[in-house]
């Protein structure tokens, strides 16, 4: 049974001993991981953000995080995609303020990294990012939220679709479908194409929509936005998404000597999007902490179990939305059973189930 870490929001009284950084930085003295990041270069993989987010991870735990390596002997980076275009200044992600570099992880032209064979259904890529692969150890450093293709976006998605290149990501997202138009339905309202970050669609000059695929990584943000339901995918088994998101995460995993890679997981601001949206809308819960520990599957199944659809704020969901009425908040939510995303980590070997939780006082 893998044992995890779990600094709790909550406290007994009023003394900064008592936060949640301060019980960050006691979690990360007790978790071993000093003595493994010392001498070796550590990539901390992140999500910085884009155009208006503002609750991805706060700098101050990055901060603490990464002087905590560097303490022990490590050399890091901060890395994620896309970085250069995301402008993580706007959310405080400097050099200068979090002590350490932040850099494109297939480098500023996209075009650095490790191509690894999979063979999964239309699934044949997985397009390791080269400054990822080249370091030592791995922090995967996750902000928890709901994901509209699988469900959760915690630890797995961080790797899975923030470690590889856009051939990668399409390869993934086509796992779940094509996109299909419907010229009927159609508004001609132009969100779909405010919504894409990829540039990927237009309309033509007779009014037909348009996806240019070379671009495209099926993010299906267009699908979410669209008010007529104009677009739609041409197949909804999600269960081999989340497969191909396991095996992903795998593979990049994989690139990495056995203990050299390390989970945590931030529940705070978890919203209903992904941060790749460019927006933050309400929390769908309380703030409930930080889960950190070396076994991926139980990390996030606890926090999945973390999660109550019983502590939900209403604000959390667009005005007028209807829930499920089954399953975990986020399956009622967005449709997807996220607990599949968990089976398929566990059968590609990436951990188990059961979890005890040592709880940061």
């Amino acid at each position: 049974m893998a044992k995890l870490q779990f600094a709790p929001m909550a406290f007994t009284r009023y003394d900064a001993s008592q936060t949640l950084p301060a019980k960050f930085e006691r979690m990360l003295a007790a978790s071993g991981l000093a003595e493994k990041v010392n001498g070796k270069v550590v990539a901390i993989k992140m999500h910085v953000g884009d155009n208006l987010t503002f609750s991805t991870i706060p700098p101050v735990f990055i901060r603490i995080l990464v002087s905590f390596v560097q303490k022990n002997g490590g050399k890091c980076f901060i890395t994620d995609h896309y970085v250069a275009d995301r402008h993580p200044e706007n959310r405080g992600y400097t050099d200068g303020i979090l002590g350490c570099p932040i850099v494109d992880a297939c480098g500023y032209f996209g075009k650095y990294f490790y191509t690894k064979d999979v063979d999964f259904r239309t699934f044949k890529h997985v397009d390791v990012a080269g400054h990822i692969h080249d370091a030592d150890f791995l922090i995967d450093f996750s902000h928890v939220k709901g994901h509209g293709a699988c469900g959760l976006g915690g630890a797995c998605k961080n790797i899975a679709m923030g470690c590889v290149t856009d051939r990668t990501r399409h390869e993934i997202h086509a796992l779940e479908g094509g996109l299909v138009w419907d010229s009927e339905k159609c508004i001609h309202c132009g969100q779909c194409i405010d919504a894409c970050n990829h540039h990927a669609n237009s309309f033509d000059d007779n009014g037909n929509y348009k996806v240019f695929y070379h671009n495209c990584t099926n993010c299906q943000h267009c699908v979410k936005v669209c008010p007529a339901d104009a677009i739609t995918l041409d197949s909804h088994d999600y269960a081999d998404f989340q497969m191909g998101m396991a095996l992903c995460t795998k593979t990049v995993v994989d690139c990495f000597e056995p203990g050299n890679v390390f989970y945590i997981n931030v529940l705070t601001a978890i919203t209903a999007l992904c941060d790749c949206w460019g927006m933050t809308t309400p929390s769908l819960v309380p703030d409930i902490g930080i889960l950190a520990g070396w076994d991926m599957v139980a990390l996030e199944t606890a926090t999945l179990d973390a999660i109550k659809f019983e502590r939900l704020n209403p604000e959390g969901v667009p005005a007028g939305m209807e829930l499920g009425t089954e399953g975990h908040l986020f399956q009622r939510l967005h449709g997807k059973d996220p607990y599949i995303q968990i089976d398929a980590l566990e059968k590609v070997g990436l951990g188990e189930k059961e979890y005890t939780l040592d709880i940061v006082e």
